[in-house]
């Protein structure tokens, strides 16, 4: 989750693969495979003119849902390990 996370919000700023693949830290064919399965889920749009892709209405909900899930469980997770 913390992959597809970072690719979206790779995509809010309407970015290429090259970029996606760096802020994933992924190979090219690993990124290819995720890119994909989030066309397919609705989550990411490919624009073939612009050779670009963009977030999706949907992928904006997951993500804010992800982020309120994220906030949720971080702080227990410092506070467990001593890291605040």
């Amino acid at each position: 989750m913390d992959i597809v996370a970072i690719i979206l919000e790779s995509a809010t700023g309407k970015v290429g693969k090259t970029k996606m693949m760096y802020n994933a830290f992924l190979s090219y064919n690993q990124l290819r495979e995720y890119l994909i399965a989030l066309q397919e889920s609705g989550l990411l749009e490919y624009e073939q003119g612009t050779r670009i892709y963009k977030i999706t209405d949907k992928g904006m909900h997951f993500l804010q849902i992800y982020n309120h899930v994220d906030n949720l469980v971080t702080p227990s997770h410092y506070l467990k390990y001593g890291n605040l």
